[in-house]
């Protein structure tokens, strides 16, 4: 009996296949990097323990908001005739940061 040399896994001989790395992002159908929000939640100090299931939330509130802003933005760049999203196009699109920070500060303050 001889082998082929080659990496098969039939019969259990051989080394198994290794398995190419899927990221939580990728898994919870995000763009933004789930990873390195959990590191980040775990270096601020903010708990003592993470859950799984937080910074997955995290970021899909996260790419959430960035949506909302960028399309709001992009239809205020569209409706001046512009190819390029500036600074200004974003407090045209109907909302303020000054709004974005007071939900911000009255969230903290509720909970």
């Amino acid at each position: 009996m001889s082998s082929t040399g080659g990496a098969s896994t039939k019969g259990g001989r051989g080394k198994p296949k290794a398995s190419k790395s899927v990221s939580r992002s990728s898994k919870a159908g995000l763009q933004f990097p789930v990873g390195r929000i959990a590191r980040f939640l775990k270096a601020g100090k903010y708990a003592e323990r993470v859950g799984a299931g937080a910074p997955v939330y995290l970021s899909a509130v996260l790419e959430y908001l960035a949506a909302e802003v960028l399309e709001l933005a992009g239809n205020a760049a569209r409706d001046n005739k512009k190819n390029r999203i500036m600074p200004v196009c974003c407090g045209e699109g109907g909302f303020s940061w000054l709004d974005l920070t007071c939900v911000w500060f009255l969230w903290n303050k509720n909970h």
